[in-house]
């Protein structure tokens, strides 16, 4: 059996207190498995990209047990903690600052964290994006929203974390760099072995994506299944399959591109 890379346990954030509390998670638990692909689905509000960002430190109080890899990450993390787990957000222009260059943007994190050979790391991770030299000392401005999104792929992976963090990542994309993006994010993961969580409205995306699906309500995890089970309707909780009616089955346009772009 596969090691667990992600335990999360009774997870829990709120806002406020007494009868004016709101709850944003309420006793979320799951495990991930090493190099799995999981998915969070749910309307807006479920409290999807909330998990994401008590995972990726983001959040400054929570309650319940986060463990990466058998170790417990706290609300404090060290520097090696937080090259663990690195995140890609869904706005690709909002994500980067507008006055760094590429090489700026990717070079930064690796002199933070220490690493050796920051030159040749940023040179890599470029290709391993499929971006071309010409791009390393442009600005966010000057490149499309896909190759925006490329670079904050690589942003990421130049720390060679064992968890990536996916909120919504295409989203702000058209359907065939969708496809695109997707399937490097696929092959990324195939060659390097990281663990993902992916957040994501569009049920055919996760149904791709991911190996495992939980489906989010009201700050709750309603029930974990397959990916195949989510792409053929087969969960079995009332909200589950409302969800699966109201996305109509899929975006067929989507599901296509994916495929032949494979």
């Amino acid at each position: 059996m596969s090691a667990q890379a992600i335990e999360i346990d009774g997870l829990t954030v709120s806002f406020g207190a007494g009868a004016r509390q709101l709850f944003a998670l309420q006793d979320v638990s799951f495990d991930v498995q090493e190099g799995e692909a999981f998915g969070l689905v749910g309307e807006s509000g479920s409290g999807k990209s909330t998990v994401l960002n008590v995972l990726a430190g983001l959040f400054p109080s929570h309650g319940g047990a986060i463990r990466i890899g058998g170790e417990t990450f706290g609300m404090r993390r060290s520097l090696p903690q937080r090259r663990l787990v690195q995140m890609v957000f869904q706005d690709p222009y909002g994500s980067l600052h507008p006055r760094h260059t590429v090489d700026k943007s990717l070079s930064d994190p690796a002199i933070i964290h220490g690493l050796d050979d920051v030159e040749g790391r940023v040179r890599r991770v470029l290709a391993d994006v499929g971006l071309k030299p010409e791009h390393r000392f442009r600005y966010p401005h000057q490149l499309s929203g896909g190759q925006r999104q490329r670079v904050a792929i690589a942003r990421a992976l130049i720390l060679e974390p064992r968890i990536l963090l996916l909120d919504e990542p295409t989203s702000a994309l058209d359907v065939s760099v969708q496809a695109e993006v997707l399937n490097l994010l696929r092959r990324l993961r195939r060659e390097r072995g990281f663990t993902s969580i992916m957040v994501s409205h569009n049920l055919a995306v996760v149904a791709y994506m991911c190996d495992r699906v939980a489906v989010m309500n009201r700050g709750r995890i309603l029930e974990i299944g397959a990916g195949t089970a989510l792409a053929e309707g087969r969960f079995e909780h009332a909200y589950s399959r409302q969800l699966y009616r109201a996305s109509s089955g899929y975006d067929r346009a989507l599901l296509d591109e994916l495929w032949e772009a494979r």
